[in-house]
């Protein structure tokens, strides 16, 4: 029996995850993390009962404990904990094997810490933690000898391609994108993009923050910088394509010119399944990709002036360090701002390229200032835009 910790249960990879362990007898969770929805995380912890349960939101957290409570006996043996520090306790907490890594944004950076500490494998699924500390994070990884398996859909399928190749390293990483729903326009298309626009994905069912990240493709940009701590490689040789389909996932190209794809249905639940159960494959139950029904698969460019956030996300790699932090918190911020209307949809990459062009690069940030800088960019934008 593999005992798991959902950080983030209650989010689009969380509830895909419990959807997987469902089907899976081998798995049982043995804690769940979230932020403020406790109505559904009280449905899945009636329904997982796990050991622990961590509720980020101190007011929420104590709501949460009066329903337990109300609940009777049955429920007296699960630990309420709270915060960043209740955080950490779920991703360390003693007889779990995996951590799902699924939270949004930076504060997945401590608990992973955690969880690699604590010798726990990670189903990695929290891309600004890489994005920010891989240079903390990567060297970890191999000093405690934990696995950090990709859930991430394009990251999922790099690893996949490059399991069974006997060492051979590639030579580079092709990483497919959907171009969200706004493939093809231009900025002056772009000019009244409301949040419910932004949120119609075409292929895929995502969080909110994601989704928009999708349509700025600052996504992709966090992804090039995952893949480039993830798998080695760098930042020349990670080349982005624009697939509509969402069949490929990506790709890899050898020395000697051999590219290996892996190709499936948009649906999460594979990746998740397979870091939860690597190395072995079980069966998924759902659509499987009927070839007589696709009637071609096309690849574009992707246009890097409209959705200029793939771009920033290059130039904040090329110059690594805290730069990257400034890169996604400004995101972060940007996003939130968009979501409340507060802000346009092109606003996003104007105001990260402006906090990237104020900031001081510091070369090889510790933890401490790698969270000093995002609230830093925080304040910046909240006194030039709020």
């Amino acid at each position: 029996m593999k005992e798991i910790v959902i950080l983030g249960s209650t989010g689009s990879i969380g509830t895909q995850t419990l959807e997987v362990v469902k089907n899976n007898s081998g798995l049982r969770v043995k804690a769940l993390a979230a932020g403020s929805n406790i109505e559904l995380l009280e449905k899945q912890t009636e329904q997982f009962m796990p050991d622990m349960v961590c509720v980020y939101n101190d007011s929420k957290a104590l709501e949460f404990k009066k329903r337990l409570d109300a609940k009777g006996r049955d429920y007296k043996h699960i630990d309420i904990v709270t915060g960043m520090e209740g955080l950490a306790e779920c991703a360390a907490i003693q007889g779990a094997d995996t951590v799902v890594a699924a939270v949004t944004g930076m504060i997945g950076i401590k608990p992973v810490i955690e969880a690699v500490k604590s010798g726990k494998d990670i189903a990695f699924a929290n891309k600004e933690t890489l994005v920010t500390a891989g240079h903390i994070i990567m060297p970890m990884v191999n000093k405690y000898k934990v696995k950090l398996l990709p859930v991430d859909s394009e990251h999922s399928a790099i690893f996949q391609c490059i399991g069974g190749q006997h060492g051979n390293k590639p030579s580079k990483i092709i990483l497919t994108a959907s171009g969200g729903p706004f493939r093809g326009m231009k900025k002056e298309e772009l000019q009244n993009i409301t949040p419910a626009d932004a949120l119609k994905h075409p292929n895929w069912s995502m969080g909110k923050k994601i989704t928009i990240d999708s349509a700025t493709m600052v996504n992709k940009g966090l992804e090039v910088i995952e893949a480039k701590w993830l798998f080695g490689m760098e930042l020349e040789n990670i080349e982005v394509v624009v697939q509509p389909q969402s069949i490929i996932h990506s790709m890899v190209e050898f020395k000697d010119g051999a590219v290996i794809a892996q190709l499936g249905t948009p649906d999460m639940k594979l990746p998740i399944q397979y870091a939860l159960c690597y190395p072995e494959r079980k069966n998924l139950p759902g659509e499987r990709l009927d070839f007589y029904k696709i009637p071609q698969i096309t690849f574009e460019k992707p246009d890097m002036e409209t959705f200029e956030g793939l771009k920033l996300a290059y130039k904040a790699g090329e110059a690594g360090g805290s730069m990257l932090t400034v890169f996604n918190a400004a995101n972060e911020k940007a996003v939130a701002m968009f979501l409340a209307g507060q802000t346009g949809f092109l606003d996003i990459a104007e105001i990260i390229k402006e906090c990237m062009a104020a900031h001081k690069n510091i070369d090889n940030p510790s933890l401490s200032d790698i969270l000093e800088v995002e609230q830093d960019v925080y304040r910046y934008i909240e006194s030039r835009y709020l």
